[in-house]
Formats: structure tokens, sequence, C-alpha cells
């Protein structure tokens, strides 16, 4: 056992938890960001194509996007938090990525910023890089954090998986711990190289993971992003809220190659793509008064509608009415998929089909980012503030993770300094187990539940197909729990268990709710 000390421990490395860690260490804070991955810049922000929302500081501006967003989430959405974005995000963005870490947007020849607008929204408001824009501000990001002169209290534990939170309720060495208050002080991380736990004692711990999306068999996100922050919250005693809420982006390139679909950015459509069927017939009026720019629940299920009626496997986006040299310079990485794919954009339309996208739902918190338990916030994807509701609008993703990244940080720094490390000697050391694991049965039960998820608690549920994955989750928990605490430990096992019991909590939810809205459809 290794055990280490810090101010606060930060899990995950996109725009979420690098916010709160620019802040935090700006006041000298020790700070600790972990990542399972061997590169930080691995992350779900990595992949954010289409943009993010800078609303500016009009009155009518911000109240235009609390606007939308209740709309797009068909009025599900938690007010407070909509208003909490559109009021603060703008100095934000402005703050961070302009002027700070000096994100590359997209400018016009007399020098300023260029908008585009995505589904739902009423204006264009949405500043970009290409269709690569989480690209840009991932890269921005970690430059300006890693001049280790500016940030020497910033410590990057790469190739580590978080294993369990610390709660001395659950890990503490006498019985008398059991009656303390319920806290998060720290975690146990397994060092994938040394093959080690290791006990890191914070004083804050943030969950910045990401979402789950990578639990399905078609997705758009990281292979991290499989619920590893949202079971290790759940086993430490923190309430979830909205598990069922999980948004399918219509448009991800059509391919057999790999579970991880590339993502047709939405901004195509925002810039005039038109959705056709294999006939090549336009149908999204049929759906929906906005046609292509409709809330991605209804594109998706529109898409779906089509592939079901017409027997073929996808439908297409069709851009080709663009002037080519336009196209080739406003979405320069998804013209060079396709065309590494067979399909040049500037001539031909763009197989596409729907993919798991974004969790709505999460660890919930307040609008600091505070969960119920003391010491452990949640920001970004990971966390359930309500801001998204039933269904988020586009582009508010980048946005929420730096919003709410930086107003937890302000929450921490006007508690840091009266808080205290808990005493490491009180929290148990993690007993490795000696069993080893064959981990072509743990890829198989990995394959089992993507698809699983994908068939039965996807785009379309029903009662029959819900309760079908309840009975296999919970035979997959049960094989999964006989060797579990007695295995030799392995990132793709951890992976697994977490991600069988975030399966359960979207099922569950999934169950509870009677009512189809938004991004959750149950046609029964």
């Amino acid at each position: 056992m290794s055990d280490l000390q810090t101010d606060v421990l930060i899990m995950g490395t996109g725009i979420a938890g690098l916010t709160t860690a620019m802040k935090l260490a700006e006041k000298g804070f020790s700070v600790t960001i972990v990542t399972r991955e061997s590169r930080p810049e691995i992350t779900n922000t990595m992949w954010a194509q289409g943009g993010i929302i800078f609303s500016g500081d009009e009155k009518i501006a911000r109240e235009d996007l609390v606007k939308d967003i209740m709309k797009a989430s068909a009025g599900t959405s938690y007010l407070a938090a909509a208003e909490l974005l559109a009021h603060r995000s703008g100095d934000i963005v402005q703050e961070i990525l302009l002027d700070k870490v000096h994100t590359p947007f997209a400018h016009g020849n007399d020098g300023e910023l260029l908008f585009t607008r995505e589904a739902a929204h009423s204006r264009d408001r949405i500043i970009y890089n290409g269709d690569m824009t989480g690209k840009a501000i991932q890269i921005a990001m970690m430059k300006h954090l890693d001049d280790r002169a500016r940030f020497p209290s910033i410590s990057f534990l790469t190739s580590h998986t978080a294993i369990d939170l610390i709660t001395p309720t659950h890990h503490g060495v006498d019985i008398s711990q059991r009656y303390e208050e319920d806290q998060v002080v720290g975690a146990y991380l397994w060092d994938q190289k040394a093959r080690i736990v290791r006990k890191v004692m914070a004083k804050f711990t943030v969950l910045a993971t990401g979402g789950i999306g990578a639990l399905y068999s078609h997705n758009s996100n990281s292979e991290g992003a499989r619920g590893d922050g949202h079971a290790m919250a759940k086993r430490a005693g923190a309430f979830m809220s909205n598990m069922e809420f999980i948004q399918f982006h219509p448009t991800t390139f059509y391919d057999r190659a790999s579970n991880r679909r590339f993502l047709i950015s939405e901004a195509l459509r925002g810039e005039g793509g038109r959705l056709v069927n294999n006939a090549g017939e336009a149908f999204m009026k049929q759906y929906h008064e906005d046609a292509e720019l409709a809330p991605r629940d209804v594109v998706s299920r529109a898409i779906v509608d089509q592939m079901i009626t017409t027997k073929a496997e996808c439908v297409f986006l069709d851009i080709t009415h663009k002037p080519t040299d336009w196209l080739k310079t406003r979405f320069p990485t998804i013209y060079a998929h396709c065309l590494e794919n067979g399909i040049d954009i500037t001539k031909h339309p763009i197989p596409v089909v729907p993919a798991a996208h974004y969790t709505c739902g999460g660890v919930k918190t307040d609008l600091q980012g505070r969960t119920n338990l003391n010491r452990l916030y949640a920001v970004g994807e990971v966390a359930c503030t309500g801001l998204h509701g039933a269904n988020r609008l586009a582009s508010t993703s980048l946005l929420e993770g730096l919003t709410f990244g930086y107003v937890a940080a302000e929450d921490i720094l006007a508690r840091v300094t009266d808080t205290s490390t808990y005493d490491a000697n009180r929290v148990k050391g993690w007993e490795l187990g000696r069993e080893e694991v064959d981990l072509t049965l743990v890829n198989q039960d990995q394959s089992t539940l993507k698809q699983s998820m994908w068939n039965y608690v996807g785009i379309i549920r029903s009662r029959n197909r819900l309760a079908r994955a309840r009975a296999m989750f919970r035979e997959l928990q049960d094989e999964v729990g006989k060797f579990y605490k007695n295995a030799v430990l392995d990132d793709s096992l951890i992976g697994l268990r977490n991600g069988i019991e975030v399966a359960h909590m979207v099922v569950d939810a999934s169950l509870r709710n009677r009512e189809s809205m938004g991004c959750f459809y149950l046609k029964d």
C-alpha cells in the first residue's frame, strides 16, 4: 500500500475536472487529478464536436437560453439550474476558455467570434472550432495546466483506476466510526502499472468521471465512460437521480468496425444537412415541425422508425448542396473520417444511425456540486443538478462541465482552509486478492452487458424488455460477485463490476418511471 495525501482529489480529466483543478490550484491548494487512461487527454470532452454556448451578458439572451433549455427538456429541467447556467456561464467562458487558456475558436475576417446554431436553439449562440471543439478545449486546458511554474501544486495520476470512495462508515478500523457523519475522505486507487492499491486521503473529493455511454454496444463515448463514478458514489451512499434519461445522438457514422461510433455533429444539421431514408426521401417534417432541428430524442426515434419501416440498416444525412470548400473547412474532421471510410460528403450523403451519447441523470447534487455525502462533490456528466431534466439541449454539455466545475471550486475554496484531512491510520488498507481471473470471461460478460443495454434498455423500451434486462443483470452480478472480492485486480474487472451496478440503476429507474418524456420512451 502506498498512501497519498492531497487537499482535493479529482477523478476525471475532462472539462469539468480540469476547471475545478485550475481554480483550486490558482490559490495554491494541492490537487491530485486521477484518470484510468495512460494519457489524460483521452476524455469525452476530447470527442465533443459541435461547440459550446456563449450567450453573452444581455438579459434577453440569458432568458432565451433558459427558455430553450426548458423547451428541449419538455419542461422537466430544474429552473434554478438553468438560470444559474445562463447567468454565470458567459463570464466563466470568457475567463477560462478565452482569456486564460486561449482556446482557438473560429473567428470571422473581422476578428470577431463566429456563432452557429444547433437543434432546439432559438438563436445562434454556439462558438466552435470546426468540428473538433472539444479537442481544442481539452488541448488548450491541458497545455495551460502543464505549466509547472504556474501550477506546482497539481499532480496527475495516470493509469490509475478508482476502486471505491473511502467512507469511515464503511472503511473505518473500529465500530465507533460507523456512527460518524456520512462523508467521503478519499479513495482507493488501483495503480495499473505497479499493480498496487493506493489509499489517497483528501479533504475533498470531486467526481468528474463522465457518463455511462460506453455501457451500450453502440455509443459515441470514450471507453472510460462506463459509470465508474456513478457506481462508487452509490456504494458510498450518495443519492442518484434521473438515471433513466439516456440521450442518444441521432447521427453517428454507420459502419461495422467498432462499438464506438464516430459522431456526426448536430452542427451538420444546424448548417442545413437533411435526413433522408434509403429511397432519398426527406422525412423529418413527418415527425416534428422543426424537422432536422427537432430535439434529439425526436430525431433518434424518427430514424429508428424509418429504419424499421424501410427495413434499412441506416438512414442518410445529406449536405451535398453546400459548397465543397466550405464543407472541408467547416467540418474537416468529419470530412476526413468519412473519406477514409469511402464517403465523400461533398458528393454523397452520410450513412448514420443513433448511438448512446449523454447521461442526463447521475449523482444528485445541489447547485454548488455538493452531494448528500459531506466532502464529496460531483461535476459534469456524472452529476445531476437537474439542468437537463429528461433531455439535454445541444451544446450544454461542455458548458455544464465548465460552469459547475467552476462553481464547485468556489464552494470548496470557501471550506478547504477550515477542513482537516481524515486520519489515514483510521482507514483500513485494501486487501489484495490472489485468485487469477479469466479475462476472456470478463470480456464476454462486458459484451453481454453492452448488447443487453442496447437491445433492452435503449432508445425504445418496454416493460418486458426491462424485466429481461433486470434478470440478466442480476445473474451477471451474482457471477461477478462470486470472484471479485478474492480476485487479482484488473481495470476491466473493476469496470465490469461498476458497469453492472449502473445498468441496474438505469433499469430500476426505467421501471419506476411510467411516463414517456424527453429521451425516455416506454412504448407500453
